[in-house]
């Protein structure tokens, strides 16, 4: 086996004053920051099973090239996929802000929705999970076929847990795919993430995160009656209520208990044969640091970033109001270093 390789020398965070603690370095970037203005084109996929997911693709505003490029300077370009998080999307904050980095680096970006978070009800009796590796393998080795210069993969959140997933189930065989990939603030132990929401002041998150969820899931009853316990469903307090009524069994998963073991990327992180940058805030109200792993719970292609401070993503910085460029400086600036090697 060789040395693990050197390490990624990423530009220190550091929060801002007036962002004093997690929460606060989380709500306020979610919420209050400034959102860049990106164009996107937005393609169907028809998927295996006879569904559909909706895709983004960006587009780069005439203004940026003097001489538009030809076509096959395109196809060589480097493409960065994004894996939402949940009930996120293209218009998330984290998107559009690393899509804007994408867009000045000159590559090329896309954003696969996953199923029900495009603003279109999904058609199959599913929707979507923190352990979908099959979907995201799917998404990728499509976009593998049609591209010839290298792809980067990242995924945010519940993206950056199946992408972690999607990585280490693969082992070698994601190299022919990907080139490097990121994870940011992804939940890595889905059981500790989840007892972390169902308690004090990240039940706000909970209650959000709850009120799309069940918005949807009272729609796909009305495509398939008696699919789920509908009064369950209403009654779940929680995301574990809500996953063991509604998301496991869906997705072939005896209950949140299983769902959670079994879908969790921490325990695979060893297996992964891409080389892996995973950010994760310490002070992250979604996954406590306690849970977070170490290096001797990674492979030698796994680096881990965890600052003290960034919140769920986060890691606003500056003076007020502040600016959401660190973390889509980090990701754009590992990627960068496997250019030549990938092409």
């Amino acid at each position: 086996m060789t040395a693990r390789q050197a390490p990624f020398l990423a530009q220190d965070y550091r929060p801002p004053r007036w962002l004093p603690d997690g929460h606060s370095q989380t709500i306020y970037p979610a919420l209050l920051g400034r959102r860049p203005s990106v164009e996107f084109r937005r393609e169907t996929w028809d998927t295996p099973d006879g569904d559909f997911v909706d895709v983004d693709w960006l587009i780069a505003p005439p203004a940026s090239e003097k001489t538009p490029p030809a076509p096959e300077a395109l196809v060589d370009t480097p493409l960065v996929v994004l894996f939402h998080g949940l009930e996120g999307g293209s218009g998330s904050h984290y998107a559009r802000t690393l899509m804007r980095e994408v867009e000045a680096q000159g590559w090329r970006g896309v954003i696969p929705h996953f199923r029900s978070c495009s603003g279109r009800l999904n058609r199959a009796p599913r929707f979507y999970h923190s352990g979908d590796s099959t979907e995201v393998d799917w998404m990728l080795q499509r976009l593998r076929a049609s591209t010839s210069g290298p792809i980067f993969a990242a995924g945010v959140s519940l993206g950056g847990n199946v992408l972690l997933r999607w990585l280490g189930e693969r082992e070698g065989h994601a190299s022919q795919v990907v080139s490097a990939a990121c994870a940011i603030s992804a939940p890595l132990d889905l059981r500790a993430g989840g007892l972390a929401l169902s308690r004090g002041f990240n039940m706000v998150y909970t209650r959000n995160f709850l009120g799309t969820l069940k918005k949807k899931a009272l729609a796909k009853l009305d495509q398939y009656p008696g699919l789920y316990d509908r009064a369950l469903m209403m009654a779940a307090r929680d995301l574990g209520e809500f996953d063991h009524v509604v998301t496991a069994p869906l997705h072939g998963f005896h209950s949140a208990f299983d769902y959670y073991t079994r879908a969790s990327s921490k325990p695979i992180l060893p297996a992964i044969e891409v080389p892996t940058l995973v950010i994760n805030a310490r002070n992250d109200p979604f996954q406590p640091a306690s849970a977070l792993p170490g290096e001797d719970d990674v492979g030698r292609f796994v680096q881990l970033l965890q600052p003290a401070h960034g919140g769920h993503v986060g890691f606003m910085s500056g003076p007020f109001p502040g600016g959401l460029t660190w973390m889509p400086r980090t990701v754009v600036d590992y990627f960068r270093q496997f250019l030549r090697s990938a092409v």
